[in-house]
């Protein structure tokens, strides 16, 4: 928990000296009225408003910088769809949704801080590519899979020859158009021994990282953040390829 609190202040403090803002001595940062809000997305299995997990990071930083804006984004209208979208919902309507409940908040309106969780790293990233306005100033994701997964969690293939035909059995259904319109992991599931089926079947990473074609406007407003950190659990067994979280990834073929 100190080390998110660490990394996210310590970027915001950067960017207040290249932007031309004032910093205290508690490192918030101002944009003339009031500190800069944060906005936070969680991983799969996680909700919103957890008291031990996404609750607690929000209770952390409005501690460290008082008066600041933090929100927590829900998924849905409810906590049990806030749970549940994070494994049924296409990423697409999550980051369509949440660009639009992130334009709807006034106290958003002249930007704010992105903090993404494992899958809500690259949802974040979504919402930066897609939704400049309001803009978001500095991006952080904590083990977010930014070149997608090729692998199920716990179950490496370099490790245990059984977790390569796991995870083949898994492309022939992930790559269905069907489960590619619902299942939210199947959407950033990075077949490498398979570029070209990824290509055509998946429906959000490709997209996002450019993949299908270069979109100008989501690499010019990747460009906007002040700062984007991406941090990589060393030890992580849950996403396979851990070196995603770095925007990294296997060879095709590999």
């Amino acid at each position: 928990m100190k080390v998110i609190l660490i990394l996210l202040l310590s970027c915001v403090h950067f960017a207040a000296s290249n932007a031309g803002f004032e910093a205290d001595g508690d490192l918030t940062v101002s944009n003339g009225t009031e500190p800069i809000p944060v906005v936070l997305w969680h991983g799969m299995g996680d909700i919103c408003c957890n008291p031990l997990s996404m609750g607690s990071i929000k209770r952390q930083i409005e501690r460290k910088v008082p008066g600041i804006y933090v929100y927590s984004i829900m998924v849905g209208d409810n906590i049990i769809e806030d749970f549940l979208n994070g494994f049924i919902m296409n990423v697409n309507e999550q980051v369509a949704q949440i660009c639009e409940k992130i334009q709807n908040d006034s106290r958003l309106a002249n930007g704010y801080h992105g903090m993404g969780f494992s899958q809500g790293g690259q949802f974040l990233r979504a919402v930066a590519q897609r939704c400049p306005s309001p803009p978001m100033r500095n991006l952080i994701t904590f083990g977010g899979q930014h070149q997608g997964v090729y692998g199920v969690p716990h179950c490496n293939p370099d490790n245990f020859t059984v977790c390569e035909y796991v995870r083949e059995a898994a492309t022939a259904v992930l790559y269905d158009p069907k489960v590619q319109k619902f299942s939210t992991q199947a959407e950033y599931w990075h077949d490498s021994n398979n570029p070209i089926i990824y290509d055509e079947l998946n429906v959000f990473l490709a997209d996002i990282n450019n993949e299908l074609k270069v979109n100008e406007d989501y690499k010019t407003n990747l460009l906007k953040l002040w700062n984007f950190v991406m941090v990589q659990f060393t030890e992580d067994t849950m996403v396979i390829p851990k070196e995603s979280e770095w925007f990294a990834f296997y060879e095709n073929g590999q």
